[in-house]
């Protein structure tokens, strides 16, 4: 065990090697083998039920750790959990959820993971622990609504087992009354970040998928073998398996269906002539944009452009801390008008910072002018797209004031679609921006290309058909309907209804449509049948969610009640005022328990046997709430130690303590009694040594983080970055061994020197401490089995000037840290906080605040070591920078909450254990 710190007979590269292949055999020995992964989708009249179960079976002598993963769509809610360990059942109950905590989990669903572009994502984990030799099973269910875009409905699962599977399957059943008119089965996809699966490239359905259909039924399965598998993916990342269909439809007033009570009414008209459109293209060109971004961007419009119609008129406003625009009216679109606006577009360069109210301003101005002057105006359909990559940073900053000044500017006339790009976008303004401007909103990832995704949103607002819809049933016939008003309809998206009958024995329903088209006002008015009718069979043959009603299942019912709790969520969202949103959030929380769907305002409890006294170990509650972070439940055995689990790379984040530094530099504590957050900023020198954790002379642990320069963005508040470029660690005990960490490599010397690099994965240790380098992610380091810390690798494909290839630092285990452990992050490991003046109430748990944007929330004073310190309440993001956490802000370089100041945590070198305060005064090497 200890040759690759020693003196080795056989050369150290062979002995390293050897090492390699011990710790993959014994990892192959030892890990749990997943016996089945099945996921059956049924999919009624374009809503979907779908169940994911999953096998696992513990091979080795000793209790392990296991982790279910399943990425969902982000659309979808689900209904069910259930866990089988052994031969104990844990069922997952959905319940309330206190008000405020309810509020802080909705904004977190509005930064969700997104994947492939438009289609976002959300990851529900739970992690368990199977005794030896013993199996466990998963089962989680979630329902969708699926939507029309481009004339096809997608259906995506994703088949992300982690390792190929002796069992795996997909099988997919679809039942459209109206009849299916195409149906396609798509290579499977991966997105550029995570997985291995090569399908992409490949044209059409991946191998061993069969697809059986006759008029109005079809069934899809894919069962691919081990070898198949491997071929694919040999990591188990298969991709995302994707259905797109169509059915078919009238030329009239659509598709009413109707079942025990409940309607839905499907309205998508075709082959009208399309609307003109007024269209102001607003294009980001603050410095930020810079590169890639700003011309994957110009390239799209430039073929947005040659895209547009006759009788469309348009303009283009690019803006950072100036309002750039074209023409000071908008133009008619003609091949010379098309070249010089490629040429304007051409000759944007990035600078300066971020106006977006100004830019929205400017841009409802100029449509407001031409409609008010034009005969055509008022059948013409008014748009802006909007792309940015940031904050609001010049002009009005404040959040509110810009929703507000849009809102009033629009006045209902003007539809806004935004497209955010990267990670330091304010998403949540641009959802809000859209959902109060009869939007739409898309998020697009730093890695991907930015241009394909505009031109796709584009693809589906091209096209404006009708305008001004509204849909009404006789009051004395229909209760309770979904929305009936539409500012725009778009030609291969779809309108849904939903609603109650009065009286289930009605025969006919009378439905009016009345709508603006190109050449008229449109009124449809019809009497459609109804009857009296039943649920059909179940196309799977199992049995379907029910609803609240009596009878047989209601997959209607369930639409229905689908569709409003969503509303409900989108009009809390836009609500400012409290009592409506109070209104709006206990309507919605009602519906979601009555028909067990997991919301914001609801959550998921394991309930059932626990096998021991101390087995159901209750993270926040055991609460399942779907965020951007995932969903964690766990269940343990008497006896075993929670642990940092870090052992799979391909996991999207790794599950550690908040408590960490990370970026530029941005300090996070955590103080797990109190289950309070606290957050500071340290704004060093290039050159700095920072003392980041000292416990020298009790556990031997010493660990300090070199900082490195970069100059700031421009028109930001700093005057440069700066951000770990090394981390080095001392361990004292039992050996002295030291470890210096960059981004492209690891140094160790422990008696033997080794040179890991950081883009190979590998494994080597000895004498109780242990190195693990995940490629290119992360490395963890491991201290007698009670210390562990994870340093996080942030690389750069195409570094902009103020960006730098950089490490975070994060504390997994710090049992065996002493009480007397100090450093900017060591001295709180042992303390607890509390806050001694609470603003917003009697609960001290920040996951009870209401939202807030960050540097707005209310001031209180905080309690830690004797200190009094002012904090303010904020959200920072953290591990690979999707993560958003809530946290009270100490200001001005954490002066009153960190012992000393800044200079008493600077060290001389690397690996200088000498420390100011506390007890560890010691310099030696």
């Amino acid at each position: 065990d200890g040759c690759l710190l020693n003196v080795c007979p056989h050369g150290l590269s062979w002995c390293m090697h050897m090492e390699r292949e011990r710790q993959r055999e014994l990892s192959y020995k030892t890990k749990p083998l997943m016996t089945e992964f099945s996921v059956k989708s049924t999919i009624i009249s374009r809503y979907a039920f779908t169940t994911v179960s999953c096998r696992m079976l513990n091979r080795a002598s000793e209790d392990q750790d296991i982790e279910f993963q399943m990425q969902i769509p982000a659309a979808a809610f689900i209904t069910n959990f259930t866990m089988l360990i052994g031969d104990k059942v844990y069922q997952g109950e959905i319940t309330e959820r206190a008000k405020k905590s309810g509020d802080r989990v909705k904004e977190k669903r509005n930064k969700t993971t997104e994947e492939n572009g438009e289609k976002g994502t959300e990851i529900f984990r739970a992690s368990a622990v199977i005794p030896s030799k013993d199996k466990a099973a998963f089962f989680l269910s979630y329902e969708e609504l699926l939507q029309r875009r481009l004339g096809k409905y997608e259906h995506s699962i994703s088949v992300r087992p982690q390792q190929l599977s002796g069992r795996l399957s997909v099988d997919v059943n679809i039942l459209e009354s109206a009849g299916i008119a195409s149906l396609e089965v798509l290579p499977l996809h991966n997105s550029r970040q995570r997985g291995s699966g090569r399908g992409e490239d490949d044209s059409g359905p991946p191998p061993s998928t069969v697809i059986n259909q006759n008029e109005t039924f079809a069934n899809i399965i894919f069962k691919p073998s081990v070898v198949q598998q491997a071929k694919i993916a040999q990591n188990g990342v298969l991709g995302d398996f994707i259905i797109r269909y169509d059915v078919n439809r009238e030329q009239s007033i659509g598709d009413i269906q109707v079942l025990n009570g409940y309607f839905v009414h499907y309205f998508a008209p075709k082959d009208l002539p399309p609307l003109p459109k007024n269209v102001v293209f607003v294009l980001d060109s603050s410095a930020s944009m810079v590169g890639t971004k700003l011309r994957q961007t110009k390239d799209a419009l430039f073929t947005i452009l040659h895209d547009l119609r006759p009788q469309d008129r348009f303009s283009i406003i690019g803006f950072s801390n100036r309002i750039k625009v074209w023409k000071d009216h908008l133009i008619s679109v003609t091949p010379d008008s098309i070249r010089d606006g490629k040429v304007y577009i051409h000759h944007m360069s990035p600078t300066g910072g971020t106006d977006i109210n100004g830019a929205l301003q400017r841009a409802i101005r100029l449509l407001n002018k031409y409609v008010a002057h034009s005969d055509i105006g008022d059948r013409s359909v008014s748009l802006i797209i909007f792309l940015t990559d940031g904050k609001p940073t010049v002009g009005e900053t404040h959040t509110l004031k810009i929703l507000n000044n849009t809102r009033e500017a629009a006045r209902g006339q003007v539809c806004i679609f935004t497209i955010g790009i990267g990670n330091d976008v304010d998403f949540r303004l641009l959802e809000k921006l859209s959902l109060e401007n009869c939007g739409l909103t898309r998020r697009v990832h730093e890695e991907e290309d930015a241009g394909s995704q505009l031109i796709g949103f584009y693809d589906e607002i091209r096209t404006p058909l009708l305008s001004d819809i509204r849909i009404d049933y006789p009051p004395s016939s229909v209760v309770q309907a979904t929305k009936t008003l539409f500012p725009n309809y778009f030609n291969g998206s779809e309108i849904i209804i939903a609603g109650k009958l009065v009286d289930r024995k009605l025969d006919h329903l009378h439905v009016e449509v009345t709508a603006s088209n190109s050449k008229k006002f449109v009124i449809l008015k019809t009497d459609v049948p109804v009857g009296p009718q039943k649920a059909g069979k179940d196309v799977t043959g199992s049995p379907r969610p029910e609803g609240d009603g009596e009878g047989d299942p209601n997959h209607i019912e369930r639409l229905w009640s689908y569709l409003t709790t969503k509303e409900l969520l989108s009009s809390w969202l836009q609500s400012d005022d409290e009592p409506e949103k109070e209104r709006l959030r206990q309507r919605a929380q009602d519906l979601a328990l009555s028909y067990r769907f997991l919301t914001p305002f609801t959550s998921m409890k394991l309930r059932g046997p626990v096998p021991r006294k101390d087995g159901l170990e209750e993270a926040h509650g055991m609460s399942a709430a779907m965020g951007p972070e995932p969903v964690v439940q766990s269940v343990r055995g008497a006896g075993t130690q929670p642990g940092p689990l870090l052992e799979n790379p391909y996991q999207p984040r790794i599950k550690i303590s908040k408590t960490s530094v990370d970026g530029d530099p941005h300090f996070v504590v955590d103080f797990p009694l109190s289950k309070l957050t606290v957050c500071f900023n340290i704004d060093g020198q290039p050159g700095d040594i920072l003392r980041l954790v000292s416990d020298h002379m009790d556990s031997g642990v010493t660990v300090n983080g070199e900082l490195i320069g970069a100059p700031a963005p421009p028109n930001g508040h700093k005057k440069q970055r700066t951000y770990f470029r090394t981390i080095t660690i001392l361990v004292n005990k039992p050996e002295r061994s030291y470890l210096e960490i960059t981004p492209s490599r690891v140094i160790l010397d422990g008696g033997d020197r080794l040179v890991l690099p950081c883009n190979q994965s590998v494994v080597v240790g000895s004498r109780g401490l242990e190195v693990s380098v995940s490629a290119n992610a992360n490395v963890t380091v491991t201290i007698q089995g009670s210390i562990a810390f994870v340093i996080l690798i942030h690389l750069y494909k195409k570094p902009a000037p103020f960006q730098r290839h950089h490490l975070g630092f994060y504390i997994a285990n710090s049992e065996g840290l002493s009480s007397n452990c100090h450093g900017l992050l060591g001295q709180f490991l042992n303390q607890d906080a509390r806050l001694t003046d609470d603003p917003v109430g009697p609960s001290q748990s920040p996951t009870h605040l209401p939202l807030l944007q960050a540097g707005e929330g209310p001031e209180a004073v905080l309690k830690v070591k004797g200190h009094q310190v002012p904090v303010v309440w904020k959200q920072r993001k953290i591990y690979n920078g999707e993560e958003q956490i809530d946290c009270w802000f100490a200001r001005n370089n954490a002066a009153k909450l960190i012992d000393g100041e800044y200079k008493d945590y600077l060290a001389s070198h690397p690996f200088d254990t000498g420390m100011t305060l506390g007890r560890g005064t010691s310099r030696e090497l």
